[in-house]
């Protein structure tokens, strides 16, 4: 809706609120649209029909190329390069010509590449012989290495490895793996898939809680994000933690700072009540005599039945004091296993990662601009000059963190404060900037801590993993199934981050070789040679 123009001699103090009511109005009528298109969208799904398809708003600077891209945006694999330079050949094989014309001389050979991919059955009667002893008894030959009568059963480990493989990596859902299989020859039913899938995972379990205790430890920072999770016909969501270094997925039935502490600690819980709690508690502004109460007997506890215990002991029974206090002691439990109290969590800026010191994401403080929808011309350009400020901020902290300079700190503070203090006269412009400036010291943490992305991408990109087996195989159905899926997403992106080939590394597990090191050890000897960085453009 167009406004007609209005002298400044006519802005009288009536008209300016006019103006201001008319603004709200449009803001809520753009609300209402909303809300009734998003009504549409769902009576469309419950009809089995489309819904209107969503356009995602631009993004603060050009995309990152896709992986084997070139800068220009040419597709994978056009960039000129010796194609077949770094390749391991297997075999040579010279051919010559069966009648060679008379007088003909060999000059030499021109090398051709071929790379071929053989899938091919193979199975093995093993006769073991039996011997009988003096002594009474019976001894049988055992299977030779590589061999997994126990573990595998009736099933290799070249057969194990490519389940594993063709689930959690190209994410082929078990109905189609297993037609798959019978294609191939192999006798196996949907029950023993199954439990390839989600039994006898004890180490792996392991080394996934092993990756996020050493990804702690040695990081400065660590990205979070969560996503829905539907297990056992009920919403849940899955929660991802990592960098550089490591990535940990954990799916639980709610999201909540306390759930994200419970994540954070991993399957062991140990309760703690020292300086890092206690400077929580105060933050979250508890009660002097709670305080009181807390600091005094027992400051240690190894599970929750204690920590329970000990709450009920001290008749803390309010559910708010109980949350903080949980809250805190969780804290510092973490503080006690050897993470660090400055350990920076970056975060789109929900409240339940609001733990340590957090870092909020640019880029989630300026998308509610890009998502306004223009009431007229007027409201374009204000959105605009708003997101135009913003853009130049972002790209000169961009420089910032490439080359910090504590003299610019105060300059950078008060070009921030000069941004959100701003006031545009229409409420949806205003809202966004009050909302920047609340979290004016998450959004500027960069410049006490350099080594912190201005963005949450990389996270967002990590946890793309279930947000595409969701849409693939919908839920989880058990607790063994829900827990190995989040095992082996985290091994196979921490791999991925420390440059492992990620079925070489299942080949090594499922036949016991240790040939490649625990990925802990390979956390921890990255971060000694390498700084910890974002792997995308910041």
């Amino acid at each position: 809706m167009e406004l007609p123009e209005i002298r400044a001699e006519e802005r009288t103090p009536l008209v300016e609120a006019l103006l201001g009511i008319i603004r709200q109005l449009l803001d809520r009528v753009q609300q209402l649209e909303q809300t009734v298109q998003q009504l549409r969208d769902e009576i469309a799904r419950l009809k089995g029909q489309k819904p209107r398809p969503e356009i995602k708003p631009s993004q603060l600077e050009t995309p990152r190329p896709k992986p084997g891209e070139s800068q220009d945006g040419k597709r994978p694999g056009s960039a000129k390069r010796p194609k077949t330079a770094e390749l391991h050949i297997d075999r040579e094989m010279p051919l010559h010509l069966d009648n060679p014309p008379e007088g003909a001389t060999l000059l030499g050979f021109e090398p051709y590449v071929v790379q071929e991919l053989i899938i091919k059955t193979e199975t093995t009667k093993y006769q073991r012989a039996r011997y009988a002893l003096p002594e009474g008894g019976s001894l049988l030959a055992p299977f030779p290495p590589g061999v997994l009568p126990v573990e595998g059963g009736h099933f290799g480990a070249n057969l194990i490895t490519y389940i594993l493989d063709q689930y959690h990596q190209a994410q082929v859902t078990e109905p189609l793996l297993l037609e798959q299989l019978w294609e191939f020859g192999i006798d196996i039913s949907a029950g023993q898939l199954h439990r390839i899938l989600t039994e006898n995972k004890a180490v792996v379990h392991q080394e996934k809680a092993e990756l996020l205790a050493a990804g702690l430890a040695e990081s400065s920072y660590i990205g979070t994000d969560d996503t829905g999770a539907r297990h056992r016909g009920k919403n849940g969501y899955c929660t991802a933690i990592g960098n550089d270094l490591f990535a940990y997925f954990e799916s639980t039935d709610s999201k909540s700072r306390l759930n994200f502490l419970h994540v954070l600690q991993g399957d062991q819980r140990h309760y703690a009540l020292n300086e890092t709690a206690r400077a929580y508690w105060q933050r979250q502004e508890l009660a002097t005599a709670l305080l009181e109460q807390l600091t005094q007997g027992p400051q240690e506890f190894a599970d929750a039945q204690a920590w329970q215990a000990r709450l009920a002991e001290l008749a803390i029974t309010n559910e708010r004091h109980v949350r903080i206090a949980t809250e805190g002691a969780l804290l510092g439990g973490l503080s006690a296993r050897g993470v660090s109290p400055d350990l920076v969590v970056l975060s789109d800026g929900a409240p339940q990662f609001v733990v340590l010191v957090h870092a909020a994401c640019w880029i989630h403080a300026e998308r509610p601009l890009a998502k306004l929808v223009p009431h007229h011309e007027e409201h374009r350009a204000a959105i605009e000059n708003i997101r135009q400020q913003i853009w130049e901020l972002y790209k000169d902290l961009k420089n910032y963190r490439i080359q910090p300079d504590e003299a610019q700190r105060p300059v950078f503070e008060a070009r921030f404060d000069a941004l959100v203090e701003q006031r545009t006269g229409y409420p949806s412009i205003d809202g966004v900037l009050k909302e920047m400036r609340d979290h004016k010291a998450d959004l500027l943490r960069v410049l006490e801590r350099p080594e912190v992305p201005l963005h949450n991408n990389a996270m967002e990109s990590d946890i793309r993993e279930f947000v595409k087996r969701r849409k693939i195989s919908g839920g989880t159905r058990n607790e063994a199934g829900r827990r190995c899926r989040d095992t082996f997403a985290s091994l196979k992106k921490t791999c991925r981050k420390l440059g492992v080939c990620f079925w070489h590394y299942l080949q090594d597990r499922v036949r016991g070789l240790r040939q490649i090191a625990r990925l802990a050890e390979l956390i921890r000897q990255k971060a000694r040679t390498t700084p910890t960085e974002q792997a995308v453009p910041l």
